[in-house]
């Protein structure tokens, strides 16, 4: 079980008045509450943590200290492999080619993507997602054409032009 002193729960307090993240401040509070003697449960109810994480908290703590608690590693929410340009770029080799008649299948673009930005994913799905925000579509040919009349309707249609 990792231990706060009550001397580190009022450094905590001191580092939480200048704390500007939300996130953060509330990682700070829990392990300041947690110092000051409160339990899990009763931390998680103040601050809308999982008991279990405010546990995770102040081992995060004593391992690192207040900067464990306050860097933020996340990355942002721009996940694109390609800028717009780059992206206008690689999509006009296949808009070329169905211009001209060829049939274009997701894995072909896949693999494509995969060498551009030079990952190999796993799904499909970030093909699909990229080729969504770019205004693509599937389109399949049909197996017969949907106006086609059923064989009867052919065959009485023969009878009928033969006499």
């Amino acid at each position: 079980m990792y231990r706060i002193s009550a001397e580190e729960a009022k450094r905590i307090r001191e580092e939480m008045e200048e704390v500007k993240n939300v996130s953060a401040y509330k990682r700070l509070q829990a392990v300041a509450l947690r110092g000051e003697g409160k339990d899990n449960t009763v931390i998680a109810e103040v601050t809308g943590f999982h008991p279990d994480w405010v546990g995770k908290l102040s081992k995060i703590f004593c391992n690192e200290g207040i900067e464990g608690l306050v860097k933020d590693e996340r990355k942002g929410g721009n996940n694109r492999n390609m800028s717009e340009i780059e992206a206008e770029e690689f999509l006009s080799k296949f808009e070329e080619q169905a211009k001209n008649g060829q049939v274009i299948t997701v894995e072909t673009i896949a693999k494509a993507y995969d060498e551009a930005v030079g990952k190999t994913h796993k799904s499909l799905s970030t093909v699909y997602y990229f080729l969504h925000n770019h205004g693509w579509r599937m389109v399949t040919p049909r197996k017969q054409h949907p106006g086609k009349a059923s064989d009867e309707e052919i065959e009485a249609s023969k009878k009928l032009t033969l006499n």
